[in-house]
């Protein structure tokens, strides 16, 4: 049986039911919580936020949904908001800081990191907001994956639902540490709340990314769980990791492991695309 943890704490109200100030002295009280936690407790008062395809966009343009949406959010999004909510300085600061997590230059749809192995994750290791830790948790069970995306990938439908220019399409031989799916809980037992698990399937050549979900790993009194907008409840959910993969491992596109990053303090800001 899947087996969810789906509890709002009173001690964390839900980011959306919060004003400004309140927000803001929420904000300065994470900054006093240590890395990689800090993301984990930033990411605490999502549980039960209504889950969204695409909440966000630019406010205009292409996808003119807005820069910033607390009231629901998608596995991306969680993370991204969860990451500006734990570095901005004040509720001020949080749509420019989402800003840096989620474009390479200029809040634009064309800028935006829409591919996971190849814009998302590479933008938020060189500014030193994430460190790929995947093998040393993995060890010697960690396997290197490899995506190659063409202008043919692109042609799949999830690359034309994209609807990005081909100046703005990503493309080359993007790799990946993956610990594998069976050693992925017990090389996570003993790991720290707050990592950022990214999960990794099968190779499709039609698709334009290997990666279908990205969550926060909280340790819980069964084991290791996936803090995640979860499509299939509906909700933000604390889910055991090992009921998580038993499910990936059976679907139709088969999940193949996990790669794991910390999150921590950011560098400054280089100059825009």
């Amino acid at each position: 049986m899947v087996r969810f943890l789906a509890l709002v704490l009173a001690a964390t109200p839900p980011w959306a039911s919060l004003e400004a100030s309140q927000r803001t002295r929420a904000m300065v009280e994470l900054k006093a919580e240590p890395w990689p936690g800090r993301l984990a407790r930033a990411a605490a008062p999502f549980l039960g936020t209504p889950y969204a395809v695409s909440p966000l966009g630019e406010g205009e343009g292409h996808d003119p949904d807005p820069r910033l949406r607390l009231d629901a959010v998608d596995c991306v999004t969680l993370v991204e908001q969860a990451l500006a909510l734990a570095t901005a300085a004040d509720d001020g600061a949080l749509i420019e800081t989402l800003d840096r997590v989620r474009y390479t230059g200029s809040p634009s749809y064309g800028h935006r990191n829409h591919v996971m192995e190849a814009q998302w994750l590479p933008h938020l290791l060189q500014l030193g907001w994430l460190t790929n830790v995947t093998r040393a948790y993995g060890g010697k069970t960690t396997q290197k994956v490899k995506k190659v995306i063409t202008p043919v990938t692109w042609e799949g439908k999830l690359g034309r639902s994209l609807g990005l220019e081909a100046g703005d399409q990503a493309r080359g031989a993007f790799e990946l540490d993956v610990i594998p799916a069976a050693h992925a809980v017990s090389a996570l037992a003993h790991a720290p709340d707050g990592l950022v698990l990214v999960v990794v399937r099968s190779d499709l050549p039609s698709m334009v990314t290997r990666i279908s979900h990205v969550a926060v790993l909280v340790q819980g009194p069964s084991g290791p769980m996936l803090r995640h907008a979860s499509s299939a409840q509906h909700l933000v959910v604390d889910q055991l990791l090992a009921d998580f993969l038993a499910a990936g491992r059976q679907a139709t596109w088969p999940l193949v492991g996990l790669a794991v990053y910390e999150p921590q303090e950011p560098r400054r800001p280089g100059p825009e695309r």
